[in-house]
C-alpha cells in the first residue's frame, strides 16, 4: 500500500469567534504553527484565528501546498463566504502568503507579510549554505540549532520560554525536510506583474534588527510593486519579532489604520516603536 502522509492543518485556539473577520497566519521554517502563541491572546480581540500546521515531512511544491492552504481557507468559509480574511505570513510563511494569495485573490480582504523570506536570495551566503544542508546528518542539525538562534532571535528582547519555543520548533523538523523547504526559497520567483494583481490592502513589517534577511529593504522593494501597501518598520525588531515581548500584532493593525478602510497609499512607511500593553 503506498505511505499516507499527514497533509497541512489549521490549529485552532481556545477561543473562537465566528463572527470576527477570520485571520489565517501561515509560519516560517519550523511549520509548526506553535510559535504565534505570543499574539494569539491579543488577536483573538478582533479576529478569529486559524495557525497553519505543515506536517515535518511534507516535501510538496508551493503550487500544491498554497493550493491545499486556499482549501482549508474554503473549508472554513463554507458557512459565510462573504466572511472577511486576513492573510498573515511569517517568513518562509510570507512567501507561501503570496503564492496563496495569488492563487485565490478573491478570498482575501487583507495582507500582512512579516519579513517575509523572499529577500532569501539577497543574502549569497544564505544560498550557498543551503546548499550544504544535503549532507548535514539529522543529529548534527538538531546540535546546530542552537547556533541559528541569534540569527533568528533577539534574545535580549524575547522571553527564554519563548527562546526555548523556537528552538524546539526548529529541531522539530528533519534535516530532509529543512532542505527541502531552503529549496523552495532558493527557487521562489513571485514577478513584479504578479504582485500588481493583489489590489487588496497589504501591510510589509520588517524588523530593522534582522540579523538574518535584509527586511527592510525587502520590504521597500515589494511596497514598489503591490497597488495598495505600506511598510511598517520595527527598528529594533529581529527575525522572529512575533516573538518579542513588546511586539503585539493588533497594536500595529491599529497604529497602522489597517483595521478600517483606509485610502490608498495614505501612509507608504513608517517607523514604529512596540509598546506593551
Amino acid at each position: 500500500m503506498p505511505e499516507v502522509k499527514s497533509r497541512p492543518c489549521f490549529l485552532t485556539p481556545s477561543t473562537l469567534n465566528p463572527t470576527s473577520p477570520l485571520f489565517v497566519f501561515l509560519p516560517g521554517m519550523d511549520g509548526t504553527g506553535q510559535l504565534l502563541r505570543s499574539q494569539t491572546e491579543g488577536l483573538e480581540k478582533a479576529f478569529d484565528v486559524r495557525c497553519l500546521a505543515i506536517p515535518p515531512d511534507d516535501l510538496t511544491t508551493w503550487e500544491d501546498l498554497s493550493g491545499q492552504v486556499v482549501e482549508l481557507v474554503r473549508a472554513e468559509l463554507k458557512n459565510d463566504r462573504r466572511r472577511r480574511v486576513y492573510l498573515c505570513g511569517e517568513s518562509f510563511g510570507g512567501c507561501l502568503a503570496m503564492k496563496v494569495a495569488l492563487h485565490s485573490p478573491e478570498l482575501f480582504t487583507r495582507i500582512i507579510l512579516v519579513n517575509p523570506a523572499s529577500a532569501f536570495n539577497q543574502r549569497p551566503f544564505l544560498r550557498w549554505g543551503s546548499q550544504l544542508t544535503y549532507w548535514i546528518p539529522d543529529y548534527f542539525y538538531r546540535i546546530s540549532g542552537v547556533a541559528l538562534i541569534p540569527f533568528l532571535c533577539a534574545l535580549e528582547r524575547t522571553a527564554p520560554e519563548d527562546s526555548k519555543a523556537l528552538l524546539q520548533a526548529i529541531r522539530s523538523v528533519p534535516s530532509k525536510t529543512v532542505t527541502w523547504r531552503l529549496s523552495l526559497l532558493r527557487d521562489f520567483d513571485v514577478t513584479p506583474a504578479q504582485l500588481r494583481r493583489l489590489t487588496q490592502p497589504v501591510l510589509l513589517v520588517a524588523g530593522g534588527a534582522d540579523r538574518l534577511l535584509p527586511s527592510v529593504e525587502e520590504a521597500r522593494r515589494l511596497v514598489n510593486y503591490l497597488p495598495n501597501a505600506k511598510v511598517a518598520i520595527l527598528p529594533m525588531c529581529g527575525h522572529t519579532c512575533l516573538l518579542e515581548t513588546d511586539v503585539h500584532l493588533l497594536d500595529i493593525f491599529k497604529a497602522q489604520n489597517f483595521l478600517e478602510s483606509t485610502t490608498p497609499r495614505e501612509q507608504t512607511e513608517s517607523v514604529l516603536t512596540p509598546v506593551s500593553e
